[in-house]
């Protein structure tokens, strides 16, 4: 007789905040918190999504996008100028200043909804988009020094490098050289990393993938254990630590490693 099943694959889509919340007093041994309790615990769990921003790249929150070029002039995404060649992502809709976002192009593929980007991994030189010719050239990340060194910054050509700056409220793109005719009308291709969106309501699901479940409610568990038992905070972190290393190490897409020795060759 075969094994009934649930046919599901939603238990990290269907466990909320509050649940979260619940397991990780269960582990403390703390049962009927309050209303205080609740509050903290959510406060934690956002800072706790927070500091995986410092954890390194989460390939969930990588994503891509296609941007105008606009000929020898600034352009931008959900934003008002901020200067020759420079292209920005704020972190929320309210972030915008006064006077709104400039309307998109009409060729540019849609990116006005792209907010909460906290860094530009890479980015390309994008031609004739969406046709059997199309055809990218990576642009090299340079930064702010290189930059500042850079003579003329109004110069026109095909854009070859970018810097990237990361704010509180946005992040900018600057390419060089700004866009000539030839260029304007093709895209800059990037790629992108997002933060993890915040908690929310107790009701809301968490904005991360089932692997990253367990790790996410013994992060809770050791956080919560520096207000309400101290005594085991040491063994909380080292559990959430094992839980978090092995979850990462999972992350991403494994891909063919190549190590090539490197020649060394003394002035004579």
């Amino acid at each position: 007789m075969s094994n009934t099943t649930s046919g599901n694959y939603q238990f990290d889509q269907d466990f909320s905040i509050d649940e979260i919340i619940s397991d990780a007093y269960d582990r403390l041994g703390l049962v009927g918190t309050s209303g205080h309790q609740l509050r903290t615990a959510r406060r934690s769990l956002n800072i706790l999504l927070q500091e995986w921003g410092n954890r390194g790249v989460h390939f969930w929150e990588v994503g891509n996008a296609n941007v105008n070029l606009i000929v020898g002039s600034s352009t931008n995404v959900d934003a008002t100028a901020e200067g020759s060649g420079t292209y920005t992502f704020y972190r929320n809709p309210s972030d915008v200043p006064a006077g709104g976002a400039n309307p998109p192009q009409a060729t540019t593929v849609p990116v006005a909804n792209i907010y909460g980007i906290t860094d530009i991994l890479n980015c390309t030189y994008r031609q004739n988009y969406n046709t059997t010719n199309q055809s990218d050239t990576g642009l090299t990340k340079v930064a702010r020094d290189s930059y500042a060194a850079t003579a003329n910054k109004a110069s026109l050509g095909t854009p070859s490098q970018f810097w990237v700056q990361r704010f509180i409220d946005k992040v900018t793109i600057t390419v060089y050289p700004l866009p000539n005719s030839t260029a304007a009308g093709n895209f800059l291709n990037v790629y992108y990393v997002k933060r993890i969106q915040d908690v929310g309501a107790y009701t809301n699901g968490s904005d991360a993938p089932y692997r990253f479940m367990p790790c996410m409610v013994s992060g809770l568990t050791y956080y919560l254990s520096m207000k309400f038992a101290p005594q085991r905070t040491q063994e909380m972190k080292l559990l959430y630590e094992d839980e978090f290393a092995r979850a990462l190490s999972e992350d991403g897409s494994a891909a063919s490693t190549y190590i090539t020795p490197k020649a060394y060759y003394p002035n004579i």
